[in-house]
């Protein structure tokens, strides 16, 4: 607890040493920095949320926004991989063709992954090796919630939530005469990477359509070196005469794939729509050297709002998701144990006016999976699961500088198995899940925030913590579950300050959870004699995890100014983009973030938990040019668990050029982009294949996007 006090008020008094500076400001500059699309800022009004239509900078809890430029820099094929290095998120990083994003070193079923607010419905949250089923390419915009101030979105969000938003149901009129859409084409050095994609967005007035669509293969990805650590080469050498892979990572190749098409009705006072979307990837698990999967899903959303029906309420919404989603893993041609699940997220939501000094929203949310695991080798009986949830969300203003926020959800849980000769007889396991928050948001002056939270969270264990057993042959390890596990239960504290004005802008967070059976696949050290694999068992165990993350962003041209347009629920109010592209623009970026977690009885520390992180970026951009230089460094995890190997630290350089063109009356931009100049040896302490499986190495990517 002495590194996380001193890392905190480190933190803290950093901001305070360049107060003085800050508040000697000139804040009447007219060259604003707003929520331009090159740089997510704490003016961005966060949709996933509160739902109060909030900005960053208003939020209980830490968020960010990761859209256009910035987003573009970062892209990579996964979600996991694109997110990586954002303050407190880390990824799974299981091979170039499956990341899930980690936040503040809890993965799995404590983060939330959602499409436009309801649920992705993949199976990404119970196994490393399972892909999101939402490709980076077709998004507008990812929000990223830390911590679990909000239980709008249910207790498995304890890490945070991560919010992929695109435009696949219009929410405004169409306004043009031409169809308006986007592009982009790239290709890069590192994995000869060929990459595709396009939306284009047309109708008449209150009746709108969207069409998108991506491709994107990629090979065997190029690594620094080998691609067996040193410490995996010594303590498990190949047979003799087995050549060591160097240079390329075998079976690391990615195919991916998909379209998308939606239609709404959008009037004055709301709008209803319907979409239809589709993805399908191949790519080989780096775990084994034969074995390869393949994703499928198909997916019907439907949403709509009514604004201001009555006098007392902003809004009524609703969503509806539906998939249909295979996962099959190939030995070789053969297909072996596949994944399928069916299942849809329905959620409404009203938010209303304030009534007596209280504003918030209210809602139902019920979700339902079937899910089957299929083939000799399948280590899940047939599961079905029902979730039914009802929440709440309030916020009270005590006074202009003090806000308190509540929240609160209930959730119902059955999980029922069908009776298996491999598994035995049918079980029933019910849970009854309580959560609820309380936070505080403190304006001492103008454009600083103090924010403080805390929240207790239960959550219901999955039906892979439950009932897995058997050999899971892409992860290489035989997974045990335990039908006896109770809820996980945490209590979380989350303390931030936050500044949105002048020569520096950012915020500084510190969280602690302190966890009551939570649920982890432990190694056991014991290899099991007919498959040859590594036993792991889930097991319930009393944690501590505490950590910190830090980003200042110093405005070396022209201060940043906080937005003076006041930020409505409705959905269609905007922001402003006050910036002006012939003005100068060059930001130093500073970022920091550690986590530390621990067994609080034995003192053991939890596995595959990120390493200390330091990102230091400079942003520049005049007129119709941009460049953005990063280094990243990562200091070495030598905290593991029992039976995982440490994991050295790296510091890598990335860096972007790009040049705005006028084509015919599209806005087109060229750029190049490149990634590991240093070509470091990267491995991910977050990743069960950190020790086969290295990042790539140093690539070059170019590439020509473009608006019409």
């Amino acid at each position: 607890m002495k590194l996380f006090s001193r890392s905190i008020l480190t933190s803290i008094s950093f901001l305070a040493t360049i107060t003085p500076v800050l508040c000697a400001e000139d804040t009447t500059s007219s060259n604003k920095k707003k929520s331009d699309e090159a740089l997510g800022t704490l003016d961005d009004v966060l949709v996933s949320g509160n739902r109060l239509g909030q900005t960053l900078f208003e939020q209980v809890q830490p968020a960010s926004v990761l859209k256009g430029d910035a987003l573009q820099f970062k892209l990579q094929p996964t979600l996991g991989e694109t997110l990586n290095n954002e303050p407190g998120v880390s990824s799974t990083s299981f091979g170039p063709g499956a990341s899930r994003p980690i936040i503040r070193g809890l993965g799995d079923d404590r983060v939330r992954i959602l499409q436009n607010g309801t649920s992705v419905l993949d199976v990404s949250n119970v196994s490393p090796d399972h892909a999101v089923a939402s490709d980076p390419l077709t998004i507008k915009s990812v929000e990223v919630l830390r911590g679990p101030a909000s239980l709008l979105y249910g207790p498995n969000t304890v890490g945070g939530v991560v919010n992929v938003i695109d435009d696949r149901i219009p929410t405004e009129k169409f306004s043009g005469t031409w169809p308006q859409g986007k592009f982009d084409f790239g290709a890069s050095s590192a994995d000869e990477l060929l990459s595709s994609s396009g939306a284009v967005t047309w109708g008449a007035g209150p009746i709108v359509f969207h069409l998108d669509g991506f491709d994107r293969q990629t090979d065997d990805i190029h690594i620094p070196g080998f691609a067996r650590s040193e410490r995996e080469r010594l303590l498990n050498p190949l047979p003799p005469g087995t050549p060591e892979p160097y240079g390329i990572l075998p079976n690391s190749a990615t195919d991916s794939k998909g379209a998308g098409l939606g239609s709404a009705y959008v009037w004055d006072d709301g709008y209803v729509g319907l979409s239809y979307s589709g993805i399908d990837s191949t790519y080989g698990t780096v775990a084994e050297p034969d074995v390869t999967i393949g994703l499928r899903q198909r997916r019907w959303d439907f949403r709509g709002a009514f604004y201001h029906p009555a006098s007392w309420i902003k809004e009524i919404n609703y969503k509806f998701g539906y998939s249909d989603y295979t996962h099959t893993e190939f030995e070789g041609s053969a297909p072996g144990t596949q994944f399928v699940i069916e299942g849809f997220d329905a959620r409404a939501e009203l938010l209303h006016e304030k009534l007596h000094g209280f504003e918030g929203a209210f809602g139902v949310e019920v979700q339902k999976s079937d899910f089957s695991a299929l083939g000799d080798e399948a280590f899940l009986p047939h599961v079905e699961n029902w979730t039914s949830s009802a929440f709440v969300f309030e916020e009270y203003a005590l006074n202009d500088k003090v806000r308190l926020q509540f929240s609160t959800r209930y959730d119902h849980q059955t999980n029922d198995t069908e009776a298996d000769p491999k598994f035995g007889p049918g079980l029933n396991r019910t849970f009854d899940a309580f959560s609820g928050s309380a936070g505080i948001v403190y304006n001492p002056v103008e454009n600083y925030a103090i924010t403080a939270s805390l929240a207790y969270t239960q959550r219901p264990p999955t039906y892979v913590e439950l009932f897995a057993n058997g050999p899971h042959v892409a992860t290489g390890t035989i997974e045990v579950g335990n039908p006896n596990l109770g809820t996980e239960n945490s209590w979380a504290l989350d303390v931030s300050v936050k500044k949105n004005a002048g020569f520096v802008t950012g915020s500084v967070s510190g969280f602690y959870y302190r966890f009551n059976n939570y649920i982890s696949l432990q190694p056991t050290g014991v290899i099991d004699p007919v498959e040859l694999l590594p036993i792991f068992n889930y097991q319930a165990i009393n944690a501590d995890i505490y950590g910190a993350e830090a980003e200042a962003v110093f405005h070396l041209l022209a201060p940043a100014e906080a937005s003076d347009t006041k930020v409505m629920a409705d959905p269609k109010a905007q922001i402003p983009a006050a910036f002006n592209p012939d003005t100068q623009k060059l930001d130093l970026i500073l970022r920091a973030d550690f986590v530390h977690a621990e067994d609080r009885r034995t003192g053991e520390d939890l596995p595959q938990m990120p390493p200390l992180r330091g990102t230091a970026a400079l942003d520049y951009r005049i007129g119709k040019f941009s460049a953005r230089v990063e280094g990243i460094a990562a200091a070495d995890q030598n905290r593991t668990a029992n039976n995982e190997l440490p994991t050295d630290g790296y510091f890598l350089v990335n860096a972007s050029l790009g040049y705005d063109l006028d084509l015919g009356g599209v806005k087109t931009t060229l750029y190049v982009k490149g990634s590991n100049l240093t070509d470091a040896e990267v491995r991910q302490s977050t990743s069960v294949l950190k020790d086969i499986s290295p990042m790539a190495g140093r690539g070059v990517m170019v590439g020509l996007r473009g608006e019409f």
